[in-house]
């Protein structure tokens, strides 16, 4: 089978694969980093890492029966590692998923000071957010479970956050991902996972051609150091509006501001929530291959990327090379910068409270 391996680094940061059951779990590893793949008996296989508790590839069958691996990655430990542009492929995102404006906010009237990016914005949980660590890990059966232990004020956070993320492998191609964390002090949390998806293969051109469907009515424009302004505009008459299925390309091109400030895609859509529970908020179709994933969340917002940035200076998986709009994030969370928005739903955690948030994609093809 496959081998991840490390061509420079130490084998402490080694990963590799093993084989695997019909239906199960099996892991490999090299001192602290480690690899666990998961299989079930609908033929959709997920192997997950240690480091940055990270999706590192989906295969999933198309239409007529043909795995293909859907996610974007490396077959190199040492590459997500020393990626360049820092994308994040497939990584857990925390403590704080998305910008916290200027870097700062208060809590009880007491301020904090976090690592900015050249935009002055503090971005993804900062220069060693949760996707550069290495995580505690143990597998159990068709779950895996990762914990790590944030330090007070490591990036600059308030108080030491214990987290755990379980990713779980259901037969009928249901993954769940289920994130947990406690904090002796008041902290943001807003954690999250940013998986490229491209339904046609990884590496296989681009994304434009899949069709979306958005379940919201309204969204979060920004302004342009890529923050939101606080409004929830509609997205009726715009091209944000994605509550009837169209291809991602159809109006990626299109003279809009928003549009133009990122490049496409790169916003937040505020989902049109049920009650209580999980609750619908985007597919997407290839019809190449037939493949889709379905998504439902407990978070109040969907960030929707269509790869603006991929810019084909990644070569991932065999070397293919990852060109613009060679992948898509579905990227469930609560809104950026809410910490400094009172309008917007809290994120703020604090001590006697838990953090439970729970997203589930589901594949298939037709």
């Amino acid at each position: 089978m496959k081998q991840l391996v490390m061509s420079t680094l130490s084998a402490a940061a080694c990963l590799a694969v093993v084989g695997c059951s019909t239906n199960g779990t099996s892991v490999s590893s090299f001192s602290t980093i480690r690899e666990y793949t998961l299989r079930n008996k609908s033929g959709m296989e997920v192997r997950l890492s240690n480091y940055g508790a990270t999706i590192t590839s989906i295969v999933v069958p198309d239409r007529a029966g043909n795995p293909v691996d859907v996610v974007l990655g490396y077959d190199r430990a040492e590459d997500y590692i020393n990626a360049v542009d820092r994308p994040y492929f497939g990584s857990v995102i925390g403590r704080y998923s998305g910008s916290i404006a200027d870097g700062k906010f208060s809590i009880d009237e007491k301020e904090f000071q976090l690592p900015v990016n050249e935009s002055g914005n503090h971005e993804n949980g900062g220069r060693m957010g949760f996707d550069k660590v290495v995580w505690d890990s143990v597998a159990n059966g068709n779950s895996v479970t990762f914990e790590y232990v944030s330090k007070d004020l490591e990036e600059g956070y308030p108080g030491n956050l214990a987290v755990k993320v379980i990713y779980t492998l259901y037969t009928g191609n249901v993954l769940k991902i289920e994130y947990y964390a406690e904090t002796d002090k008041a902290t943001p949390v807003n954690l999250s996972n940013r998986t490229f998806f491209n339904l046609a293969g990884e590496g296989n051109g681009t994304i434009l051609g899949h069709e979306l469907t958005i379940n919201a009515e309204t969204y979060l424009p920004v302004n342009d150091k890529l923050i939101p302004t606080g409004e929830m505009a509609p997205v009726a008459g715009t091209p944000f509006d994605f509550l009837a299925s169209k291809p991602i390309g159809q109006d990626i091109g299109s003279e809009n501001e928003q549009l133009l400030l990122v490049g496409g895609y790169d916003q937040n859509w505020v989902l049109s929530k049920g009650e209580g529970g999980n609750t619908y908020a985007a597919t997407v179709y290839e019809p190449g291959s037939g493949r889709y994933v379905e998504v439902t969340t407990m978070e109040p917002a969907l960030r929707f990327f269509s790869g603006n940035g991929l810019d084909g200076r990644l070569r991932g998986k065999a070397g293919k090379s990852y060109k613009r709009n060679g992948g898509f994030c579905l990227e469930t969370q609560h809104f950026p910068d809410s910490p400094n928005q009172p309008d917007f739903p809290t994120t703020i955690l604090r001590p006697g409270e838990e953090y439970k948030t729970v997203t589930v994609y589901k594949f298939g093809a037709k």
